[in-house]
């Protein structure tokens, strides 16, 4: 089926029209158009002033990741530049699989809680956290140890149904019509919690792959085109930050992995206002170079942030 005719019968099936904070127009009719018609998804405004002076990406290195954490956002001038008092927040970290934290595959829950503690201590009115798994989402949720994690710091964790979804369409012919987690699309405040890993069809898993967990839908369609598919999304979905796991990074076999012996422990936490910076930063810790993944020339040629920014703006802190 052609894309233009799966959108009109699609849309023709749903009455209802709503309308999400942001500018971020869902399914449905609206005055003055048919039900046949679909607005296209404006990408929220989640990113913050910055100060001109700090650096757009900060790395810090420690055996106490929690402190890791802290570290690297501080170097970017403190949680409260980018989170304000009764801010939403979402943190979407990577829960995809069913496996303990030691083998890599997920975010680790000492990242995870570090940034809920910050988020509320700065006053946020709420931190929400939530991802799009591949595995069974009460497992991957209970064996990552972030559901427990992420409770025990306050926040509230959303295993999504149906419910936890708005339809919208991208409006690109690569992407077109899925189904986005709703945290995300009404949050204040947007925090991309990915881990970096290895990926055996992209390479590397780190911050703009981690928007596949954003939504749903045939997945196998996202793994077609898919560097232009991370670049898009990237597009689409700007954070207020990122923050990369390299605590412990998964070499081979991912992005599910299994075995401890393929996971490096590199002891680090990388927190950036620039996510094109930000993968192209973490792929040294896969032993590989920026100029692997064409996705980041993408992003960067998309005005998303820059591959190599300059030297100073770029904090290395030891923990």
């Amino acid at each position: 089926m052609k894309r233009r005719n799966f959108i009109k019968q699609t849309a023709t099936a749903t009455a209802a029209s709503i309308v999400v904070g942001g500018g971020i127009l869902l399914l449905g009719s609206r005055d003055g158009q048919s039900n046949d018609q679909l607005d296209i998804y404006k990408p929220k405004a989640w990113r913050v002033p910055l100060d001109p002076n700090r650096p757009v990406l900060a790395a810090a290195k420690g055996k106490d990741w929690r402190l890791a954490t802290a570290a690297a956002i501080g170097a970017l001038g403190g949680i409260e530049t980018f989170i304000k008092a009764g801010d939403i927040v979402c943190i979407k970290p990577n829960i995809g699989w069913d496996r303990t934290p030691q083998l890599g595959a997920n975010t680790h829950p000492d990242v995870v809680a570090e940034l809920i503690h910050l988020c509320l201590a700065a006053g946020a009115g709420k931190v929400i956290v939530v991802d799009v798994t591949c595995n069974d989402s009460n497992r991957t949720y209970n064996r990552s140890g972030i559901k427990a994690a992420s409770e025990a710091e306050g926040a509230e964790v959303i295993i999504a149904g149906d419910s936890h979804y708005a339809k919208v369409d991208f409006g690109t012919e690569s992407l077109g019509l899925w189904k986005v987690l709703k945290p995300i699309l009404e949050c204040d405040k947007l925090i991309n919690v990915p881990v970096v890993k290895h990926h055996s069809l992209s390479g590397m898993t780190a911050g703009m792959k981690n928007w596949f967990g954003a939504i749903t839908g045939p997945r196998n369609l996202l793994h077609q085109n898919i560097n232009e598919n991370i670049a898009e999304l990237g597009r689409l979905f700007q954070p207020t930050l990122t923050v990369e796991d390299a605590t412990r990074v998964l070499q081979r076999n991912g992005p599910t992995g299994g075995r401890v012996d393929d996971v490096n422990t590199y002891d680090s936490v990388i927190a950036s206002t620039d996510q094109v910076a930000a993968d192209s930063y973490v792929t040294r810790y896969l032993s590989l170079n920026p100029d692997k993944f064409p996705y980041l020339g993408m992003a960067e040629e998309m005005g998303l942030g820059l591959i190599t920014p300059p030297p100073d703006k770029i904090a290395e802190i030891e923990v």
